[in-house]
């Protein structure tokens, strides 16, 4: 039978890929520094440990995977600066390392479009190879950098484990608490004057079969997922009834986080992607898995703020 290590398991995008893996057939092992949800409302072996400490390698060792889905990157602020990197950056080093010392036959991480970067020089669309404009002066994106760099460096260091990278554009869906899951559920959501960026959304469902379908193909490297197209980001705001707050441009972050606009759930380094446009091309995931997304971004959005499917 096959077995797939899912990190983040507390999360629920792990818990409806844990969920799809299990009808594929899979063994499911789920891991994740929080605690696990003691029901996954399927079988499941689940465990509490950080991915940089001991514990960790004994699951391996119990329950060596066939395959490990890396999908635990903490990208929230409730956790201290260097408690995030040691999960992001040496955590996933070690996973990595373990899945070759414990003789997986294939690796999928997730990683993210935000180490893209919003920038007003950014052309349309932005491909896997270009370069990351995102700047290092936000942590939360600082070790989102620094993971991505060692998951792309491993797809080639080690081909003897197949290894994928994805980079997902805003994940949303009534199971994702993500920092742009919460700004669409707010009342009020900022918009920054004279600014309105086109804007990436992929459904949960669109995201957990991409994934299940990346994790039962051969292919390797690194991939773009997003949406059927992007729209506006006041478009979106319209989709789920919120009411638009008009921001200045000039010290915005400074503004919203007068305004309590800009809290613990919606990090700094997201209000560029208010300003400027972030707009990737999914083509190559799309051509090698002969797959596509299904849910237009103006039902997630709205998905992701009333629980819908």
């Amino acid at each position: 039978m096959r077995r797939a290590l899912i990190t983040g398991i507390a999360g629920g995008l792990a818990q409806l890929t844990g969920r799809r893996l299990h009808e594929h057939g899979f063994e499911i092992v789920g891991v994740d520094y929080r605690a696990p949800p003691e029901d996954l409302g399927y079988p499941a072996t689940t465990f509490r440990a950080n991915y940089n400490k001991t514990k960790i390698e004994d699951i391996f060792r119990r329950h060596p995977p066939s395959h490990v889905l890396h999908l635990g990157r903490v990208g929230n602020l409730k956790d201290q600066v260097n408690k995030r990197f040691d999960l992001n950056v040496i955590g996933s080093r070690k996973v990595m390392d373990l899945s070759i010392r414990y003789g997986a036959q294939r690796l999928l991480v997730l990683s993210t479009f935000h180490i893209y970067g919003a920038h007003h020089a950014n052309h349309i669309p932005i491909y896997e190879d270009e370069p990351l404009r995102a700047g290092v002066e936000f942590p939360q994106i600082a070790d989102a950098i620094q993971l991505d760099n060692q998951a792309v460096t491993w797809v080639y260091q080690h081909p003897e484990l197949e290894t994928v990278v994805l980079r997902p554009t805003n994940v949303v869906g009534p199971r994702i608490n993500n920092a742009m899951s919460e700004a669409l559920r707010g009342r009020r959501i900022p918009v920054i004057m004279g600014f309105d960026p086109m804007t990436q959304f992929v459904h949960q469902a669109d995201l957990v079969d991409a994934i299940a379908t990346m994790t039962l193909h051969k292919a390797t490297g690194v991939f773009n997922v997003a949406g059927p197209y992007p729209i506006p980001w006041r478009s979106a705001i319209d989709a789920v009834g919120a009411i638009q707050v008009p921001v200045p441009t000039a010290a915005a972050i400074g503004y919203l986080r007068l305004t309590g606009l800009v809290s613990r759930a919606l990090p700094p380094y997201l209000v560029n992607f208010f300003k400027y446009p972030c707009v990737v091309s999914d083509e190559k995931i799309r051509r090698t898995l002969d797959w596509q997304p299904r849910v237009p971004p103006e039902k997630a959005v709205l998905d992701t703020r009333h629980g819908g499917g």
